[in-house]
C-alpha cells in the first residue's frame, strides 16, 4: 500500500510540475491575447507613426489638442484595441483635450512581441511622439486601464506628467496571478510583474484611481489599495460595476471632472 502511494504522489508531482510547464511556457499568449485586426481611425483622429528605442514602427491614432487644451495618452488593457480605446477616451475628445491612443507591440498588426518591457518601450515612444508635437509632460494626462495602468504608471514615474489616472488597475500583475492561482509559484513563474504599488508612492502629481466594485478580473481591493499607497491620489469607487468600468460614461464624466477640478 505504501509503495502505491508513492507512485500516486509522485504521479501527482509530475502531473503538477507537467502543467506548471505549460503555464511558464504560455503565459505570454494569456496574459496578452493581442487582438490583430486592424480599425481605421475614429472621426477626428489620424493614424501615425510611434517609432520605438528597438526600431519598431507602430501605428498608433492621434487627435491634435484645441487651443489651450492638454493632451491624453491612453494605454488599453490587455485584450483592447484602438476601436475600443478611442470609445474609452470619447469624452476627451468631445472636450477638445489632445489624445494619443499607443497601440501596442504585437497588437492591432504592429510588428514584436507584446512583454512588460516592451510595453514600456511602446509607452515611451507615445510619450517622444507627443514631445515632437510640442507637447511636453507638464501638458499630459497619462491614463491606463487594467494592465495599460502598469505602463501609464511606468510613464508617470519616468516623465513626471501633469497628472495620472488609473482604471480597474491592479497593485501588481503578480498579485492578480496568485489571487486566481494560489497553486502557483508565481515568484518562480511569471515574468512580467507590472508592480504599480510599489512605483506609485513616489509620484507626486495628482493621481486619480478609479474601480468598479463588481470587477471580477481585478479585485476591488487592488483599486483601493493603490490610492492608499499614494499621497497624491483620489479614489473613485463605482457600485455594481465590473471591469469594463472603463467604457461607462459615468466613469470617464468623474475623469474628466476630476481633471477640471486640477484646472486641467
Amino acid at each position: 500500500m505504501a509503495a502505491l502511494a508513492l507512485r500516486a504522489l509522485a504521479a501527482l508531482a509530475l502531473a503538477y510540475l507537467a502543467a506548471l510547464g505549460g503555464l511558464y511556457v504560455a503565459q505570454a499568449r494569456l496574459i496578452y491575447p493581442a487582438p490583430q485586426q486592424q480599425h481605421a481611425p475614429t472621426a477626428g483622429f489620424a493614424a501615425v507613426a510611434l517609432q520605438t528605442e528597438d526600431d519598431l514602427t507602430l501605428t498608433a491614432h492621434w487627435r491634435a489638442p484645441d487651443t489651450g487644451k492638454p493632451a491624453v495618452v491612453f494605454f488599453h488593457g490587455n485584450g483592447g484595441s484602438l476601436a475600443g480605446a478611442a470609445a474609452e477616451t470619447a469624452q476627451f475628445a468631445k472636450l477638445g483635450y489632445g489624445v494619443l491612443l499607443v497601440e501596442y507591440r504585437g497588437y492591432g498588426g504592429n510588428p514584436g512581441q507584446p512583454s512588460e518591457a516592451g510595453f514600456y518601450r511602446d509607452g515611451r515612444a507615445g510619450m517622444a511622439f507627443l514631445a515632437a508635437q510640442g507637447i511636453a509632460p507638464a501638458r499630459t494626462i497619462v491614463i491606463g486601464n487594467s494592465i495599460g495602468s502598469g505602463t501609464a504608471t511606468e510613464m508617470a514615474k519616468a516623465f513626471t506628467p501633469t497628472a495620472l489616472i488609473l482604471t480597474s488597475p491592479f497593485t501588481s500583475l503578480g498579485e492578480v496571478v496568485s489571487e486566481r492561482m494560489p497553486f502557483v509559484p508565481v515568484d518562480l513563474l511569471l515574468r512580467d510583474r507590472f508592480n504599480n504599488l510599489a512605483k506609485i508612492e513616489a509620484l507626486t502629481m495628482p493621481v486619480l484611481v478609479l474601480h468598479g466594485t463588481s470587477d471580477q478580473v481585478v479585485p476591488f481591493a487592488h483599486g483601493k489599495t493603490l490610492a492608499a499607497a499614494s499621497p497624491a491620489a483620489d479614489f473613485r469607487a463605482f457600485e455594481g460595476a465590473g471591469h469594463e468600468l472603463s467604457f461607462r460614461p459615468e466613469a470617464q464624466a468623474a475623469q474628466t471632472e476630476w481633471l477640471k477640478a486640477q484646472g486641467l
